[in-house]
């Protein structure tokens, strides 16, 4: 018996330790938030920034998407602003640079901004660029089946109680911001519990399959 839980520990620990591993990486995403927003509105959209790596980031470029205008940022110490603007005047790039150590590993940062959405219903793709400071680059430009994918906006009418949706109206709705906080949490929190049983079904059957070929 003593044996058996022993190769059961030898199989099971370096497999579920690499499928958290994953996890933790591959939900690592520079995301833009809300995910739904209403035609015409005012927006208070908020960058999300993790870093995924040893070393800290130092810049982010997030591309407007088209029919977005963007308007105004809130300011965040320690990190520098500036835009792109195209022949008409409008901003088609933003950028958040770092004057100080920039965003550590295992911490994240959250930008805020107001752009004025499409008067058309539609959808606004986030790509951004996320550098560090050994100089490499993530291109979050993806689609939703890449490794880095872009955010995307759904820019509809159909969209009950959520937040920034009234046009003109620069304030989002704080209760459903948190309450889309919540559900992504609890979703965060039950995916290593999915992943530590599947793990440990395939440990076993690696193991008694290995069993079997000794006998």
């Amino acid at each position: 018996m003593k044996k058996f839980i022993k190769k059961l520990t030898k199989v099971t620990l370096p497999t579920i330790a690499g499928l958290f591993l994953f996890a933790g990486i591959a939900s690592a995403h520079v995301t833009v938030k809300p995910n739904v927003s209403a035609p015409g509105a005012w927006e208070t959209y908020t960058i999300k920034i993790p870093v995924e790596k040893e070393i800290p980031t130092t810049k982010v470029t997030l591309k407007i998407p088209n029919g977005v205008e963007f308007q105004e940022y809130q300011p965040v110490p320690e990190w520098k602003v500036t835009t792109k603007k195209d022949t008409s005047g409008k901003v088609t790039m933003v950028t958040w640079e770092a004057t100080g150590d920039g965003i550590q590993p295992g911490q994240f940062q959250q930008f805020n901004f107001v752009a004025k959405n499409p008067d058309k219903e539609g959808s606004a793709a986030w790509d951004a660029y996320q550098y560090y400071k050994d100089g490499s680059i993530v291109e979050w430009t993806g689609d939703e089946k890449s490794d880095t994918p872009h955010s995307i906006t759904s820019i509809t009418t159909a969209q009950p109680n959520v937040s920034g949706a009234t046009a003109n109206n620069h304030h989002a709705d704080n209760k459903v911001k948190e309450d889309t906080s919540k559900t992504e949490s609890e979703e965060s929190n039950s995916t290593p519990i999915i992943l530590s049983i599947v793990a440990l079904v395939i440990a076993v059957v690696a193991l008694i399959a290995s069993l079997r070929k000794k006998k």
